[in-house]
Parts: structure tokens; C-alpha cells; sequence
């Protein structure tokens, strides 16, 4: 597949990862999120796997915004989540799964997880961003001059926080190395199907998107660059 590296590693002889981060942030998408989790939630029915959610401090967030200049609409539909661990924690983490949403347009506050990011970055076996989280990514600088996408309505936005990064567009997930980016929202179950796939076998992964009824987009394939009006790159 075109956007997927080479050096992708392969099920056959990397381990197979067994605990799992995902940070958790004021304003973060929950869909990006959930999708995945829900995605890996069905393969450890199978495969021995852990997870933490992971906040800068043990407070529950909110999925909402509460900057009138992000989001005017003073709404109040917002679920609140309890990480169960902090960035302070000694984690023994495999794979870190880094959401995006309105919050990464917060004017402070994204410090201490950009350098989370970064300090723990080299521990992992793998780097999974989803939508506008790639931008969290991108600013602890883990994917200079590596090949990421990110959701294409904030195309611009994004690729300013990395400005060494290989954007790719048109592109429903790209695989560079350990790092796996997705595209917006959705994309991030096309992203986790992939990663299962690769992982745990793709038997697994056909196994699960069935049972949750529905079909991954192949990484090449995205309608929302042109929607967008997001040009084709040459990364």
C-alpha cells in the first residue's frame, strides 16, 4: 500500500505489545479515542492486553470545551472521563495512542503531555496519533522527518506544528516505521483494523471488524483531501 513504509514492522517478529496507553485531555475527540480502544478492547478477548488512560493529573476531563473562543455554543454535552493514571507514573508502555479534538487549539495547558509524548516516545514499540493528535505529536518533534497525515479540515493548522514532517494527502492512515497516523476521526478504526492486522493476524482483525459490522477504508483511499481542498503531496 502506498502510504506505508517499508520498515513497517511485522507481526512475525516484533513482539506483540501487551500494555497500552491513551492520553486523555480537556476537548479531546471521543471518537478518536473509543474507536480504537474499541477496536483493541475485542482483540484482547483473545491476546493478553492492559490499558491506562492517561491525564496530566488524576482529575476526570471533559470531552467539551470550555473556551467560548473554540466553542461559542456554551453546550454542555460533555461526558467527563477518570484517567487512571498520570503522566508523573512509572509506565512500562508498549503502544501510546494520542487522540486529537478542539483542545489542541488550547492556548496553554498541552506542555506536560507534548513532553510526555516526547520522553516516552523512544520507550515504545509503537506510536499511534489519530486526527489532529499527530499535531501533539509533531510539536514533541517524534516525527520530523518521519511520513504522518492528519484530519485534512485542519490541514494547515496541523502542519504548522511540524513543519519537518512528511505530510501525506491523500491518505486514510499512513505507517512510517513504529508511527501510525490516521486521518480524521473515523479514520482512526481503519487505522486500528490495520494495526491489528499487522499485529495480531489478519484472520483477527477480519474477525473483528465483522463482529463490530463494519468495513475498513484502505490507507490510499480519501475522499475528504478533495473535499477539503487539501492538494496532493509528493511525501
Amino acid at each position: 500500500m502506498s502510504v506505508s513504509s517499508a520498515d513497517a514492522a511485522s507481526s512475525t517478529t516484533a513482539p506483540k505489545p501487551t500494555n497500552f496507553g491513551a492520553l486523555v485531555f480537556n476537548g479531546m475527540d471521543m471518537l478518536d479515542i473509543w474507536g480504537p480502544l474499541d477496536v483493541f478492547q475485542l482483540n484482547a478477548h483473545t491476546f493478553e492486553m492492559h490499558l491506562e488512560l492517561i491525564g496530566v493529573t488524576m482529575d476526570p476531563i471533559t470531552t467539551g470545551i470550555t473556551d467560548l473562543s473554540i466553542s461559542p455554543s456554551r453546550s454542555s454535552f460533555y461526558p467527563k472521563i477518570h484517567p487512571t493514571a498520570t503522566i508523573n507514573d512509572d509506565l512500562d508502555l508498549d503502544v501510546l495512542l494520542v487522540p486529537g479534538g478542539p483542545g489542541i487549539r488550547a492556548a496553554s495547558g498541552l506542555e506536560p503531555l507534548i513532553a510526555f509524548i516526547k520522553k516516552t516516545y523512544p520507550k515504545l514499540q509503537y506510536l499511534l496519533t489519530v486526527c489532529t493528535g499527530a499535531s501533539l505529536a509533531a510539536r514533541a518533534g517524534v516525527l520530523d522527518g518521519r511520513r504522518a497525515t492528519t484530519n485534512k479540515r485542519a490541514w494547515e493548522l496541523v502542519r504548522g506544528f511540524g513543519p519537518e514532517v512528511k505530510w501525506v494527502a491523500p491518505a486514510r492512515y499512513v505507517v512510517d516505521g513504529n508511527i501510525w497516523s490516521s486521518s480524521g476521526v473515523t479514520s482512526s478504526l481503519d487505522l486500528a483494523y490495520a494495526f491489528v492486522a499487522e499485529i495480531y493476524g489478519k484472520d483477527q482483525s477480519t474477525l473483528i471488524a465483522n463482529t463490530m459490522e463494519h468495513t475498513p477504508i484502505a490507507p490510499d483511499e480519501d475522499v475528504f483531501a478533495e473535499i477539503w481542498g487539501v492538494a496532493p503531496t509528493s511525501n
